[in-house]
């Protein structure tokens, strides 16, 4: 997968792509082939020696299927990250709250997000909306996310509305 002309200031990253997505609770994706096209963004982000970050979701609580000592908190394979690849933990929604990614994230001279995980209707809507927030300018390839059914008061399915006000966020 041929990527524009990006640099180092732009990076990728893969938010709560674990095998805790492989539960029967998360079996009503909207796109069953989100880590697949995660995977070849991830293949084009190392061949071109750019910046990978990965986030992992911590849930404390035993019930969830991203329990922090549960069967579904590895990454999924096909998305794991490799020697020199960055990896936080986080135990809310927002990736950015109770971790250090906002330092990193200058400290490296990371100007540019593009995000691709799951799910975007929670983890991926708060954590793009907290980066707009910070000035970052994010991107969001749509085949590389996931919702699952949840609708809302009137019958819409909340991926739809979700997607339609991301565009608010800075997302290119």
């Amino acid at each position: 997968m041929p990527l524009p002309s990006l640099g180092q200031d732009t990076a990728l990253i893969i938010l709560d792509v674990q095998k805790a997505m492989d539960h029967p609770r998360w079996n009503a994706k909207n796109n069953p082939g989100y880590a697949d096209v995660i995977a070849k963004l991830l293949a084009a982000f190392r061949a071109a020696d750019l910046p990978v970050i990965h986030i992992r979701h911590e849930e404390a609580n035993p019930a969830s299927s991203f329990y922090v000592n549960g069967p579904g908190q590895p990454f999924k394979d096909e998305v794991a990250p490799i020697a020199g690849e960055t990896v936080f933990a986080k135990q809310q929604n927002c990736a950015f709250v109770g971790t250090t990614l906002e330092k990193h994230l200058h400290d490296q001279g990371i100007k540019r997000l593009i995000f691709t995980g799951v799910v975007i209707h929670n983890s991926m809507d708060v954590t793009i909306r907290m980066a707009h927030c910070l000035g970052f300018e994010n991107w969001l390839p749509l085949d590389a996310t996931t919702a699952i059914d949840v609708t809302d008061a009137n019958g819409n399915r909340c991926d739809r509305c979700q997607r339609q006000n991301l565009p608010g966020t800075g997302c290119v």
